[in-house]
C-alpha cells in the first residue's frame, strides 16, 4: 500500500513538472519565428504607403528570421520570393507606434511567420555540403574583401600617424548615402512664423507631393509629439545645431534642410514667395540657395505655393543626388593645426578622420599638449571635406594657411 502511494506520488510530481515545462519550448519556438521591424513608408496617400511599409516589413522582418535561424556567422541569403508567398507565410502581426500624415505611414511590426513553412525555407537557403562534407564557402562577390585584402583608399595606423586604436574601441563610420532628406517648411507670412501650427500652407502644400525614392528623397516628419519636441520654428530658422540634429536622427535622414518660405502680399493678396533653402548636415550649414516665385495671373494661393514647393524640392533632390554620387578624383591636402587639451582627445580627432571615406592620408608633423600639427591628403573640394567632417562632428575652420580642426562641441562652446 505504501509502495503503492509512493508510486502514486512520484507519477504526480513528474506531471506537473512536465506540465510546468510543457509551455516554454513551444514559447521559445514561437519568438524564434518572429521579428520586430521599423517601417517608414511614403505613397499618394496614407493607406497606399501602409500597404508598402507591411509588404516591405514583412520581408525584413522574414530575412531577419532566416538569419538568426541559419546560424551562419555569414548572413544568409534567402531565395526571392514575390510578396504574396511572403504574406502566406505570415501567421500574424501586431502593429505598435504607429503615426502617419496624408502620405506617410511609420510603425513598428512584429510578424510571426508559421514555423513550418520556415523551417522548410530555411533548409533551402542553407549552404550545401561539399563533397569532403564540409560546408562551402560563400561566393566572394567583387566588392568583398578579406581580412588581408586592401584597397589603395584603406587607411593603415601608420598613414593615420600614430597607432591604431585600443582592442574593441568603436570608430565612427559614415552610411548618409541612402538616407533621405528631411525637410522642414517653415513659412513666414507677416510677423507669423509657423512651422507645425496650423494653418501653414506651405507646408500643407509640401505634404501633397508624390513620394520620392533613391539617393535624395525627401521625407517630411509627421509633426507628431516627438517632432515638437525635438524642434520649432524659431529653431529652424534660426538654425539650432542641435535641434536640427535632433529631427534629422529621429526621421533617419542623413541631412535637414529648413525650406523658408517668405510671403509677399499686395492688395492683401500673394504675390510671391521668397524661398531660401538652408541644407544642414549633422546640424552645421554646409549650404544655402535662394530664390524667389511670382504668382501668375489667375493663379490662386495654394497653386502657387505647390508650384514652389515642386521646385524648391526638384533643387534639393538634384543637390542630394549630386553629394550621393561620385566625388572629384582630384587629390589635395591641407596642413591643419588640431588644438587639444591631452593626448586621449588627438586620438579620437584622429580615428574621426580615419573614418572619412574622402581622405587618403594623415601625415602627423607635430604634437604638443596644445595642439597636432597634421597634413591631410584628400580627394574632391574643400566644402565636400568640410560637409565630410561635419558628418562625423569635426569642424573646419580658418583658411590658407591656418586650417584648424575642432570637435563641433568644442566649437559651439567658444
Amino acid at each position: 500500500m505504501a509502495l503503492r502511494l509512493m508510486t502514486a506520488c512520484a507519477l504526480l510530481l513528474l506531471g506537473v513538472v512536465a506540465m510546468r515545462a510543457g509551455p516554454a519550448p513551444a514559447q521559445e519556438a514561437d519568438e524564434a519565428y518572429s521579428a520586430t521591424v521599423k517601417v517608414d513608408a511614403t505613397a499618394d496617400s496614407a493607406a497606399a504607403a501602409r500597404e508598402t511599409a507591411r509588404i516591405d516589413g514583412q520581408r525584413r522582418a522574414l530575412a531577419a528570421v532566416i538569419e538568426r535561424l541559419s546560424g551562419a556567422s555569414e548572413p544568409a541569403k534567402p531565395p526571392k520570393l514575390d510578396d504574396k508567398a511572403i504574406t502566406d507565410m505570415v501567421a500574424s502581426f501586431e502593429v505598435a507606434n504607429e503615426r502617419m500624415s496624408a502620405v506617410r505611414y511609420v510603425a513598428d511590426y512584429t510578424f510571426h511567420f508559421r514555423p513550418s513553412k520556415v523551417r522548410r525555407l530555411v533548409r533551402v537557403v542553407e549552404t550545401p555540403p561539399a563533397e569532403n562534407g564540409s560546408k562551402s564557402p560563400p561566393e566572394k562577390s567583387p566588392g568583398d574583401k578579406s581580412p588581408g585584402d586592401k584597397s589603395p583608399g584603406d587607411k593603415s595606423p601608420a598613414d593615420i600617424g600614430g597607432k591604431s586604436p585600443a582592442e574593441g574601441a568603436s570608430k565612427p563610420t559614415v552610411e548618409s548615402g541612402n538616407r533621405p532628406v528631411v525637410v522642414l517648411p517653415v513659412y513666414r507670412d507677416g510677423s507669423n512664423l509657423v512651422l507645425w501650427d496650423d494653418p501653414n500652407a506651405w507646408r500643407m502644400a509640401w505634404s501633397q507631393r508624390p513620394a520620392g525614392s533613391g539617393p535624395g528623397r525627401l521625407v517630411l516628419p509627421l509633426g507628431d509629439a516627438g517632432d515638437l519636441a525635438a524642434i520649432d520654428a524659431e529653431k529652424a530658422g534660426s538654425g539650432r545645431p542641435e535641434a536640427l540634429t535632433a529631427i534629422a536622427q529621429r526621421n533617419s535622414g542623413s541631412e535637414a534642410v529648413v525650406a523658408l518660405a517668405t510671403a509677399r502680399r499686395q492688395d492683401n493678396k500673394l504675390a510671391g514667395l521668397d524661398v531660401t533653402i538652408k541644407r544642414y548636415r549633422s546640424g552645421h550649414l554646409v549650404d544655402t540657395q535662394a530664390s524667389s516665385f511670382e504668382a501668375n495671373p489667375a493663379e490662386s494661393e495654394a497653386d502657387l505655393l505647390k508650384r514652389a514647393a515642386e521646385s524648391t524640392a526638384a533643387e534639393i533632390e538634384s543637390g542630394a543626388k549630386r553629394n550621393a554620387g561620385a566625388r572629384s578624383d582630384e587629390p589635395a591636402s591641407l596642413a591643419i593645426t588640431v588644438p587639444i587639451t591631452n593626448l586621449g582627445e588627438w586620438v579620437q580627432v584622429r580615428d574621426r578622420l580615419a573614418s572619412v571615406s574622402s581622405i587618403r592620408k594623415i601625415d602627423l608633423l607635430s604634437l604638443s599638449r596644445q595642439e597636432a600639427r597634421i597634413e591631410v591628403k584628400y580627394v574632391g573640394s574643400q566644402d565636400q571635406l568640410k560637409s565630410s567632417l561635419a558628418e562625423v562632428n569635426l569642424d573646419l575652420g580658418g583658411g590658407d594657411p591656418v586650417w584648424r580642426i575642432q570637435s563641433s562641441g568644442a566649437a559651439s562652446a567658444r
